[in-house]
Formats: C-alpha cells, structure tokens, sequence
C-alpha cells in the first residue's frame, strides 16, 4: 500500500522505479479514475487531480483519496509558492478547520496532538472517533423503547385477544403478547456499529485498533446494518441523547455525508475517500467563528442566502435570473444589511483581481450595502494583515481587504473578525453621520 502526502498544486513524479517518491504508472491510473468517479472532481476529475504524464499535480481539493493499492493525502497551502511548511503542522491546522465548520466536538488541543501523532489525516479521524465513542459507551447506551409482538409461556404487556385466539386457538400454551421492550439496537447504534466495522479496517495505530475491538464487542446487541441501508432519517438527537450529536456528525463524515462524498469503489476495503473543497471550508470556517465573535452583538451572520437577481424584467417583458448569493451577509437586527463578506481561499496581493471588484459592486447595489469585505487567508510567515480600505471612484461604497491568520487559537481568530467588523460599522456610522 503506498501512501503518500502532497499539498495543494502540489505534484508527485509517476514511473517505474520511483520508489517511495512517487507513484507507478498503474497507481496514478487507479488514483485518477477514482477522482474522476467522484462527485466533487467535476469534468474527467481535473478538480481533484491532473495528469502530467510525467507528474500528477494536485488540485484545490484537500483531504485523502483512495484507490487499490495506493492513496493519496492533499493538504492545503494558500501560496503555491511558498515554501512547504511541517506537514503535522498543516495537518493539524486543516483537523481545526474542519472541527468548527463541520462542529466535530474536538478541542484545538487534542486536534493538534492527533495530528502530530498520526501519519495521515484519516487516522486522526479514526483515533477522534474511537475515542469519544468509546468514552460515551461507557457512560451508557442510548436506549428506546420498540413495540414487540411475541407469542410467549408467560403473559408479557398486554393480550392481543384477536392473535390469541386465531393463530394461537390451538395453542394454549402459548399467549399473544404485546410489550414495548427498551432496547439499544436503535437507529444512533446502528450507524455507529457500521461506522466501528469500516474504520476498523483502515485504522493503523495499535492504542485505535485495540480501542475499536473495544467498541465491536460492547456493540454486540446492535444489528449490523449494510451502510447503503442505515436508518438516517429514523436518528433523532433529543434532550437524552444531544451528547451524542458530535459523534454522529463525525461518523457522518466518514461515512459519506453532505461535505464529502465517499467514491463507490472506497466502500470496499481498498479505502476510504474523504475531499473536502477548501473554498467553501474557508467560508464555512470563517462564518462559524463570526457568529462566535459577534454573539453578544445583535448582529446576524447569514451565509450563502441572498437571493436577489442580477438581472430581472425590462419594461415589464422577460423574467428574473442570475441569482445571487454572497458568500456572508453581516445585517443587523432591523434585517438591514450592514456589509457583505466574500471568502477567497488564495494568497492575497497588493492589486484586487478585477473580477473580484465587479463581483463585490454587484453585491452593494443588489444588496443596498455601501461595506463591503474581502476577507483571505494569512500566507505561510505572515501575520493577519490590517484591512485595508479602497472607494469606489463613483459611489459611496467601500472595500476593505484583509487576512485572517489561521495558525492562531480560537480566541485570536475571534478577535481578528471582530475587529474587522468593528471598524467596518465605525465607518459606517461616521459616513451617515456626515
């Protein structure tokens, strides 16, 4: 089994002969038919991975890609240019990015001790998940009661009279019963067995593997459900049992949920796909940890639901269309929108991509929102710059244009976004004030 690590735009030489560098011709193949099977390599898989012939150069698509006999693990990296940084370091910042925006229950501590100890990103997955299910297993299983039938020596719940008296009329011996038995083969259970029984299979840490061997035999009274089979719908997360809700979001994703999509093919034991696009991780990271910032603020932080058209009738011919949705609306609570953020998941320059500028006037005219945002993240070795602002040449409008610094904790990145913030609405106020 070959494994290997790139980051993003990232290539690794194919040919005979290569050793652990690389990948054979065979491999690359196996790798490249897999991202072109998977719902999120858009057109023969170019999104996730391109052939070089020589080379296959790694797309804008981080996480792990399974084929027989070989994976591949992308990491992200903001400038393609920049020199590669500690692979458990970045390993460790992406375990972060996806905790809060997918709210997997992990502290950035324990985040980051994973991904150190570990040699690929899966397995810190596989060693979160044995272990907070193994910590809530043993504080108690999830029981609910199921509605039995059973024809029994000893009266049990109530006397079904019409059963007993038709298939039992020549066995009185035996008593229709109707009980309601409290169980913990139920549908959380079910998804969290199958989930045991696939990572199980792929774990490589000795402490994991002992630890899942653990969860199979104390899941024992659980039914075994096919995956393509299990009870999705019928989980319900209630007062008793919201202890469980990271968990099942964790399992979720490993599993094939709505972030990520599992390959057909990884279903078998060749491996487990898990891909992520780390456009909308950035936005959905940053929205997170706005709402966290801004929680005593009364603002609102809306994300992907604008909704206004670009384009609509003329003279009362023709309909809408071109619907709009910026990345994050920040309104405050009379619904009025107070600036609107677009994520972009690149290096940020001194000169704003021209496309980006017409994107951002189209968003304060549809929006009636003079403050406007483009938020990137920090490069490797800079500090979170301070925004910067530029004026329309014609029109009240301003952008700003600042980096938020992914290496620091919780309170930091807060912090930063709330700033920004701050003095978006200070100058907000000052301008209406004129």
């Amino acid at each position: 089994m070959t494994h290997l690590t790139v980051p993003e735009w990232g290539r690794l030489p194919v040919g005979e002969g290569i050793g652990g560098e690389g990948y054979t011709r065979a491999q690359a193949n196996a790798l490249l038919a897999a991202a072109r099977a998977h719902p999120l390599g858009g057109r023969d898989g170019t999104d996730i991975l391109c052939d070089h012939h020589a080379f296959v150069r790694a797309r804008q698509m981080v996480g792990v890609l399974a084929a027989p006999g070989c994976s591949l693990e992308i990491l992200p990296k903001v400038d393609p240019e920049a020199p590669d940084e500690h692979t458990p370091t970045v390993r460790g910042r992406l375990v972060h990015m996806l905790d809060v925006a997918l709210g997997l229950g992990l502290s950035v501590g324990a985040a980051a001790a994973m991904a150190r100890r570990a040699d690929a990103l899966l397995e810190v997955f596989i060693a979160a998940f044995a272990d907070q299910l193994l910590a809530e297993v043993r504080r108690g299983l999830p029981r609910q009661y199921r509605a039995c039938e059973e024809d029994l020596r000893a009266l049990r719940g109530r006397l079904d009279v019409v059963r007993q008296f038709t298939a039992n009329a020549v066995r009185p011996d035996r008593l229709a019963c109707r009980f309601d038995a409290l169980e913990a083969d139920g549908p959380l259970l079910q998804v969290m067995k199958a989930c045991v029984l696939l990572v199980e299979r792929h774990a490589r840490g000795s402490e994991t593997r002992r630890k899942l061997a653990e969860l199979r035999f104390l899941l024992a009274e659980v039914r075994e459900v096919p995956r393509g089979a299990l009870p999705w719908r019928q989980v319900r997360i209630d007062r008793g049992s919201r202890r469980w809700r990271a968990l099942l979001d964790l399992a979720r994703m490993l599993l094939g949920g709505e972030w990520q999509q599992t390959h057909a093919d990884a279903r078998a034991a060749d491996g487990i796909t898990l891909l992520f696009a780390m456009n909308e991780l950035f936005e959905r990271y940053v929205a997170v940890q706005l709402r966290r910032a801004l929680a005593d603020t009364g603002l609102e932080v809306v994300v992907q639901r604008g909704g206004e058209y670009a384009l609509g009738p003329w003279n009362g011919e023709g309909g809408y269309s071109h619907p709009t949705r910026p990345d994050i609306l920040i309104r405050r609570r009379d619904g009025a929108n107070l600036c609107v953020i677009d994520t972009k998941w690149k290096r940020p320059s001194d000169d704003v991509a021209q496309a980006d500028v017409y994107q951002m006037i189209a968003y304060a005219r549809l929006y009636r929102c003079p403050r406007l945002v483009l938020l990137y993240p920090a490069a490797h070795g800079e500090v979170g710059r301070q925004a910067t602002r530029r004026g329309l040449s014609q029109g009240p409008e301003r952008l700003d244009v600042a980096s938020v610094d992914l290496n620091g904790d919780h309170v930091a990145v807060q912090s930063t976004l709330r700033h920004l913030i701050g003095r978006v609405a200070s100058s907000e106020t000052a301008a209406a004030s004129i």
